[in-house]
């Protein structure tokens, strides 16, 4: 297995020892484990630096020299983890899969992230191997034990991939590809209810190459990535496979570089899928692997390794690992060029923006100003009325209400909502209230009231509107507090971080698309001044740049730059700045590259550990509600490997929660 095939490039992290003497090796393996106690060190060393097709031998060697059984003698000697990924490396891969199977389908409960794990990823050869060797190394059939302890779709997409029967013509049909689109199309997003039959056999069947195509041609007709249809139209763990699948289809190594993110991110660490990755892709693709973790995550494997775990154990996965990649910021140049790939795919793809808040259809203002006058009246508040109201309506038809409350009553429905609700959940209410230019002038004021400045506040809102927004902002600001926003932010912040608050508070961003040429020009005069040393020269060229080009403009810049350095240009920021000047340019630029991903990230930090930032969470949910909130909630599962609606359940309460959930949407 170390040994690629003809021409092939090889991309494992493991290769044949040179002049392996299998003999030897047993020896040196029996003399470690002789004795009272056993040379850890050793053994690791060892094992870890012998291929697979190698250790199978210095196995048979060990049996013939001494009439045992090495994977029996090293369980003998070693202990939990570090054993458990030692002897998984003693076995073939084919047998290795048909342990990891087994166990999880043994005992009480199934591990199904196991099973979709490996089955989603195998090639065709590999599953014919795992299936031939669970046969051999349990006497029973695979297929027939999956049928027993699965059940529904999930079961029958499971049983499709143990056929190994994927296309794997890379003849690609244009004709197929469109009706391929528009099947899954029909089967999901057209179909009241879903036609889960046509998704197994599309995905399951079909070859990587013509998938992928039909992924793109998806996106173009539908302006939805396929996953976003997935996550709509399936659930539990079919919708959990199928996802697997898709990104196995995209990209393996990418497939098991979120893997071992998610393993080792976060309290504690998943240790039986590190183990098994590790193992597992040592000989295959673990240095693709290592390039795509260093661009997505910003950090190496090697790195997250090293911190994440202990002892013999993290000195064996380390080997595996294969050797760190470059200082925080610069990818080696294989992963430049992936990061520049990722860059390329993202800007061809048309993603639609969609709110979850929308109008309602039945709108019908007399009947809600009356119910919400029944609500507040008398002794107590009917709360859950309010809520059902006032986050069920667009903020157009809430501006409707407000006029028809007041020519009813004589009564101003903010004011009664005031004085009737108190808390995070007033301030939620009376935000949905407010038209979105309002809102944001609002908290734009909040934030340079009073004692200190909130700069996270400034930076959030005035790096990531529209012109459009930051215009009716203005005017809005000027309406309300009778005075310009130019004149509050230049008396309330200095220096730097003032011109660029003030440049993005003027709303003249450039609207046209990319431009090539000037994006190599900008990309090159941020590399060299990064390089001269001048801080102050830095600062000035990146605002000029971040703050006044258009968003597909600075994606070029961004991919131009990580060309000529091999730097991300967020890493720049971070390592040449400080304070509030690298927090607004890492804000634009991190809106510029995903703008839904920046409001996950934030809204995930917002209820992160002890306590919760209710300001951060309302003002992105009140403002993002009609926008983009459900690219947020697919970035947000994506990222976190949890819904936004079950972090919200598990971090708010009472009626707080009951409206941010009803602004949320649903569960993913």
């Amino acid at each position: 297995m170390a040994n690629p095939a003809q021409g092939a490039k090889y991309r494992g992290s493991i290769h044949d020892f040179p002049n392996f003497d299998p003999s030897q090796d047993a020896e040196a393996l029996y003399t470690a484990m002789k004795g009272f106690g056993s040379d850890k060190e050793a053994i690791l060393e060892l094992i870890t630096s012998r291929s697979n097709r190698q250790r199978q031998e210095i196995s048979q060697s060990y049996k013939s020299l001494y009439g045992k059984d090495l994977i029996a003698d090293l369980k003998s000697e070693l202990m939990g983890k570090f054993e458990r990924l030692i002897v998984g490396l003693m076995r073939p891969l084919a047998y290795c899969d048909a342990k990891e199977i087994k166990d999880a389908l043994s005992g009480i409960g199934t591990d199904e992230k196991c099973l979709i794990e490996i089955l989603a990823s195998r090639t065709n050869e590999q599953i014919h191997q795992l299936v031939a060797a669970y046969k051999d190394a349990y006497e029973r059939d695979l297929e027939a034990d999956i049928i027993g302890d699965t059940s529904g779709h999930f079961q029958k997409m499971l049983v499709v991939l143990l056929q190994g029967t994927r296309e794997e013509d890379d003849v690609v049909s244009e004709d197929l590809v469109q009706q391929d689109a528009q099947d899954l199309y029909e089967a999901g997003e057209l179909k009241w209810g879903t036609d889960e039959a046509q998704f197994v056999y599309i995905l399951g069947n079909r070859s990587k190459q013509h998938l992928r195509l039909v992924f793109d041609e998806y996106l173009r007709n539908t302006g939805k990535p396929i996953e976003a249809s997935i996550r709509a139209e399936l659930s539990g763990d079919f919708e959990k496979l199928m996802l697997a699948v898709v990104k196995c289809i995209r990209s393996t190594p990418e497939y098991f570089a979120e893997r071992l993110f998610k393993a080792m991110k976060g309290l504690g660490t998943r240790d039986n899928t590190l183990i098994r990755i590790m193992v597992s892709r040592s000989e295959l693709d673990m240095l693709d692997i290592r390039e795509i973790f260093r661009t997505k995550y910003e950090k190496s494997l090697y790195s997250m390794i090293k911190n994440d775990t202990s002892g013999e154990y993290k000195k064996a996965l380390l080997k595996l690992c294969g050797g760190d990649d470059d200082a925080a910021g610069q990818f080696f140049p294989e992963a430049a060029q992936v990061a520049y790939q990722m860059w390329e795919l993202s800007a061809v793809g048309r993603v639609e923006l969609n709110g979850t808040v929308r109008p309602a259809n039945d709108f019908n203002p007399d009947a809600d100003a009356k119910a919400l006058r029944k609500a507040m009246k008398g002794l107590g508040t009917d709360e859950d009325t309010i809520i059902d109201i006032i986050t069920h309506r667009s903020n157009a038809q809430r501006q409707q209400l407000r006029q028809t409350f007041k020519s009813h009553f004589g009564r101003d429905l903010m004011a009664d909502l005031k004085s009737e609700l108190s808390g995070d959940l007033a301030r939620l209410i009376l935000g949905l209230m407010l038209p979105p230019d309002h809102y944001d002038a609002k908290q734009l004021k909040k934030a340079m009231e009073g004692a200190g400045t909130d700069e996270k506040t400034l930076i959030e809102i005035l790096a990531t509107r529209t012109n459009a927004e930051i215009q009716a902002i203005n005017a809005a600001y000027k309406e309300d507090y009778h005075k310009s926003l130019e004149d509050a932010l230049s008396s309330d912040t200095s220096g730097h971080f003032r011109r660029i608050l003030i440049s993005l508070a003027t709303g003249n961003r450039e609207e046209g698309g990319e431009d090539r040429e000037k994006a190599r020009e900008d990309a090159k005069e941020i590399a060299d001044t990064s390089s001269s040393g001048d801080k102050t020269s830095l600062e000035t060229r990146f605002m000029t740049i971040l703050c006044t080009r258009s968003y597909p403009h600075l994606r070029r810049v961004f991919q131009e730059f990580i060309k000529m350095t091999n730097y991300d240009v967020e890493h720049i920021i971070k390592k040449e700045m400080s304070g509030d000047v690298k927090d607004a340019f890492v804000a634009i630029v991190q809106s510029v590259k995903n703008k839904p991903l920046f409001f996950a990230d934030k809204l995930y930090k917002s209820m992160k550990g002890a306590g919760t930032d209710e300001k951060t969470l309302t003002r992105i949910m009140v403002s993002r509600s009609e926008i983009d909130l459900l690219n947020i909630r697919r970035e947000f599962i994506e990222k976190y490997d949890k819904s936004l609606n079950e972090v919200i359940e598990g971090d708010t309460s009472g009626d707080f929660m009951k409206a941010l959930l009803a602004i949320c949407g649903g569960q993913d």
